[in-house]
């Protein structure tokens, strides 16, 4: 579908289409943070209150570093991102390996990914980089590192097979779907390919692990439970957006305000996904 839509309908609508996705299924999985730290706050010593201050203060923090410090936090964007991509996705089926590799392989995947959507979308990202930053760059080695990171992964999957640590199936399923990124990265615009990836690859999953953790099942009810509940968070994000842009439209791009309000949900989203997994493992 998604290169369907990419070699009969303008570019434009693909950026059109992208952001509706993202700023539904996207800001859902990564805005509905709330009732999961109701949830493992349950299941903890610490209180929601404490919690949810936590949570407000890492969400201050990221905006306030993306405007004050914006090629840090761009940085730190992406750092966060790769690690939290990865984990989504191999978190199930890497559990059998030793910690600190499955931690090395969630983050070099994750970085993997970007890449390779970096790596065939370089002018676009070197100008979105320069609209953030005011940061000219000539060049993000993209294919070096694609290459360093391909190898890294390589070499933690021989392992984790060799220690039958992983089935050869899986090892295959992934090798198809990096085939399918990569047809998909280079025949879509920056947003429409990450669009893709980011939606039906990523959050989409993170949502429906989600709901089994909060509801314990993902029957109907529970799913229309979570859809009901996550609405007003859903729309204080969207308000939230709208308030930044209104503030900030004269001083900087919107690509500069789009990161950092994603930023800004991201930061915490990945600590709390990452408690959750961890509790998940308990």
């Amino acid at each position: 579908m998604g290169l369907w839509i990419t070699s009969l309908l303008p570019e434009a609508f693909e950026l059109f289409l992208g952001f509706i996705l993202i700023f539904t299924f996207g800001m859902v999985h990564g805005s509905n943070d709330i009732m999961i730290v109701d949830k493992l706050s349950k299941k903890t010593n610490s209180t929601f209150f404490k919690t949810l201050s936590t949570y407000l203060m890492v969400v201050t923090a990221a905006i306030l570093i993306f405007y004050f410090i914006p090629l840090l936090a761009l940085v730190l964007f992406i750092l966060f991102s790769a690690y939290h991509f990865g984990e989504q996705h191999w978190e199930e089926v890497l559990s059998n390996l030793i910690l600190p590799l499955r931690k090395i392989f969630f983050f070099c995947y994750g970085l993997l990914i970007l890449y390779l959507v970096f790596l065939f979308n370089v002018e676009a990202v070197i100008e979105i980089i320069y609209e953030i930053t005011s940061l000219k760059l000539n060049d993000i080695y993209a294919s070096e590192v694609t290459q360093i990171l391909f190898v890294i992964l390589f070499l933690i999957t021989g392992y984790a097979v060799y220690k039958k640590q992983i089935a050869i199936k899986s090892v295959l399923r992934e090798l198809f779907s990096l085939l399918i990124f990569g047809i998909i990265f280079n025949s879509s615009s920056l947003i429409w390919g990450f669009t893709i990836y980011f939606i039906f690859w990523h959050s989409i999953p993170s949502l429906l692990d989600q709901i089994t953790f909060i509801y314990g099942d993902l029957k109907k009810k529970s799913i229309l439970k979570y859809v009901k509940a996550a609405l007003p968070y859903w729309l204080v994000s969207l308000v939230g957006i709208a308030v930044l842009f209104l503030i900030f439209k004269h001083e900087k791009h919107f690509h500069s305000l789009f990161f950092a309000f994603i930023a800004a949900v991201t930061f915490p989203h990945v600590i709390v996904m990452l408690r959750m997994f961890s509790k998940k493992r308990i």
